[in-house]
């Protein structure tokens, strides 16, 4: 069986935003239509619960909606956009396991902080769609038992390479910044980088794969 989404809105006269009710249903959005290729699309930009269809020119908007249906997902691509994948992660990166917040991430959780290290490392999470800074990916599917709170008070200031958790999302701070998630850790890897052919060492649909490593 098909899968629609909720809505389809005009975005200006140059785009189509499809709006969804989880971010499983996003990716699986987003996948078949890249495959689709269709005419006039010139980029997808996924996000929580939205897809937004950027076109060449207004003359793409009626046909693009109309075209929209013909390459719907189906349930079980659905489903399986929200399942940790058999195979070896898209991206490995490396974690020294000394943030911060580890500890009260450990008391929040009920967890020892090796049982929060472990829970982190133990599978691969996904980037659901990128945002707040280039290079920044919203990772989801990680352990259910590490959905934590924002903290209260943000910091001025988080270091580049940050590891963090918020809510149900873990994430990687490309460059310092001002930000209120959970720290736990701290990566060497490069999350933006302009000398590269693809800039963005996560981009949605990825997975990724934690590993703890000494300082």
């Amino acid at each position: 069986m098909g899968v629609t989404a909720a809505a389809v809105h005009d975005y200006g006269d140059r785009a189509l935003l499809l709006e969804f009710g989880t971010t499983a249903e996003v990716l699986a959005w987003t996948e078949a239509l890249r495959a689709a290729e269709l005419p006039g699309v010139v980029d997808l930009v996924p996000a929580a619960q939205t897809v937004l269809i950027i076109l060449a020119d207004a003359s793409h908007q009626a046909p693009t909606r109309q075209r929209i249906g013909r390459v719907a997902p189906t349930a079980n691509t659905v489903a399986e956009s929200s399942a940790p994948p058999d195979r070896k992660a898209d991206v490995l990166i490396d974690v020294v396991y000394d943030g911060e917040d580890l500890d009260e991430v450990a008391r929040l959780t009920g967890l020892s902080v090796d049982e929060v290290v472990a829970a982190h490392t133990g599978r691969p999470w996904r980037v659901g769609f990128c945002g707040f800074a280039p290079g920044f990916g919203y990772l989801l599917d990680g352990d259910e038992r590490l959905e934590v709170p924002r903290r209260a008070e943000p910091r001025t200031k988080v270091p580049v390479g940050a590891v963090a958790l918020a809510g149900s999302f873990s994430g990687v701070y490309p460059r310092e910044s001002p930000g209120g998630w959970q720290l736990i850790g701290r990566t060497d890897a490069a999350l933006w980088d302009i000398d590269r052919d693809e800039p963005a060492l996560l981009t949605p649909g990825r997975w990724v794969q934690f590993q703890a490593v000494m300082p």
